[in-house]
């Protein structure tokens, strides 16, 4: 076997995993009320962090919430 294709061999199944793991999350949703819950988790994070004061992390955060909004919007057209 040469190194490539063990590279390949290795990639796909990271893939069917991480394949494995979006079919298990969707079974508890649909993209459209994860969409919805995202948006809440973020609402009230937003909103707390306004009690809390100060987050240097906060543009990194948004960074990740805003990856995970366009994340579950692909899994969405590619489920219709």
């Amino acid at each position: 076997m040469t190194p490539s294709s063990h590279t390949t061999d290795s990639e796909d199944s990271v893939c069917l995993a991480y394949g494995r793991q979006v079919k298990e999350l969707l079974n508890a949703g649909s993209p459209a009320e994860m969409l919805d819950h995202l948006w809440s988790i973020y609402s009230d994070a937003m909103a707390f962090q306004q009690e809390a004061g100060y987050n240097p992390r906060v543009s990194d955060i948004f960074m990740t919430f805003r990856e995970l909004v366009f994340f579950i919007q692909r899994i969405e057209s590619v489920k219709t």
